[in-house]
């Protein structure tokens, strides 16, 4: 049987094209290319065997796992449906086989206020994207200052276990176990643990959408003047 490694790139894959020159990999074509190599050796398939799973060419998978073509999205579903995997597995640079195991015992915690106040993020060691998913633990009666984030950033929180008091501006809401508070975290707010045993509480936080607009470098004050005074003039009314 062949090892998994052997089988990330078939010998005769490439037999019969000429030698290519090395160019850089288009970023979406080598994720896509490499997780479907990797996924394809896990399972210890041939490409030819992938291919009579998924009904998919030989050829285009063998183009798909050297970067050089981009498949439809019908064409992933087919080859996501074989490998038994999700299609969003050939985007991501974790949790590729649609799961990722994160053990309690080895997670990492950001911890302040002399060990009051710890957050443990449930997401992989990857920058987490438009979504942050954190365990907290608040030691009793003490008050963590939240941090200000983008406008239209959203926290939601259920408490798990004690009591919380979530303040935002000069409101207060108080939680008890199982209750749940959304609000905007761009806005001064605290929580604060009123009882006399550690209350712990799970937050996701849901990050602002920035318009494509915002993310056009703003005309420093010379280049905007120079501009204006260049830019064509409306003819007087008559």
């Amino acid at each position: 049987m062949h090892s998994p490694l052997a089988l990330v790139r078939d010998a005769t894959a490439d037999a019969g094209t000429a030698p290519r020159v090395a160019e850089p990999f288009d970023a979406l074509e080598h994720l896509v290319g490499v997780n479907l190599a990797r996924l394809r050796a896990e399972r210890q398939l041939s490409l030819d065997a992938l291919a009579r799973a998924s009904g998919v060419s030989r050829a285009m998978l063998a183009q798909i796992e050297s970067a050089r073509s981009v498949p439809s999205i019908k064409v992933l579903c087919k080859v996501a449906a074989a490998l038994k995997v999700s299609v969003a597995a050939f985007l991501r640079r974790h949790a590729t086989n649609g799961f990722e195991h994160l053990p309690a015992e080895r997670s990492s915690r950001v911890v302040s206020s002399n060990g009051r106040y710890s957050a443990r993020p449930l997401y992989p060691d990857a920058e987490p994207g438009a979504i942050e998913f954190h365990e907290l633990r608040i030691a009793a009666l003490h008050t963590e200052a939240g941090t200000r984030r983008a406008p239209g950033t959203t926290v939601n929180l259920v408490v798990s276990e004690g009591t919380l008091e979530v303040s935002v501006h000069d409101q207060r809401q108080l939680l008890a176990t199982g209750d749940a508070i959304v609000f905007d975290a761009d806005q001064p707010h605290s929580l604060r643990n009123p009882g006399d045993t550690e209350a712990r509480a799970f937050r996701v936080t849901l990050k602002a959408e920035t318009p494509p607009r915002w993310d056009v470098p703003a005309l420093n004050e010379t280049a905007e003047r120079e501009t204006l005074r260049e830019a064509p003039r409306e003819p007087a009314p008559v």
